[in-house]
């Protein structure tokens, strides 16, 4: 991946629906030159997929947590199938240290959150934070390319 590339990556992370021509004439290469390398790092994987970022109001009102869950290696495939099912789970991270996976996780009140929570612990402990705030959230992961 060369400073072009990541120039378009750049540009497709602030716009992934940026037409080819515009990010060509941005840097100064041709539509079909720009076509090329976004299928090239489509192909490698550098880029995963395209997605849209929904903004709902609700959310803002919904209780955000992180759930820190220790589960055994037998239970590990429960646990994520569990994960996969729960509309509540945002994402869930498979992490070193004292716990086996940290779920972020969006619930409407807390008697939801508390009844996911008695879920986990059927597999394993937990550890429950809540999230007060996101004073730092990014979008732009290649923002300091420029």
């Amino acid at each position: 991946m060369d400073e072009l590339d990541k120039k378009i990556l750049l540009l497709l992370e602030q716009n992934a629906r940026m037409p080819v021509k515009e990010i060509a004439q941005q840097v100064s290469l041709t539509s079909p030159a720009v076509s090329s390398r976004i299928h090239r790092m489509e192909e490698q994987g550098i880029i995963k997929g395209y997605t849209v970022i929904l903004h709902n109001p609700n959310q803002e009102k919904n209780i955000d947590a992180l759930i820190s869950v220790s589960i055994a290696p037998a239970d590990r495939e429960a646990f994520l199938s569990l994960t996969e099912q729960e509309s509540q789970v945002c994402q869930c991270f498979h992490v070193t240290g004292s716990h086996s996976f940290i779920v972020k996780v969006s619930c409407p009140d807390m008697e939801n959150l508390e009844q996911l929570i008695t879920r986990f612990q059927r597999i394993g402990p937990t550890s429950t934070q809540i999230i007060l705030s996101t004073p730092v959230q990014r979008t732009n992961f290649f923002s300091d390319l420029q």
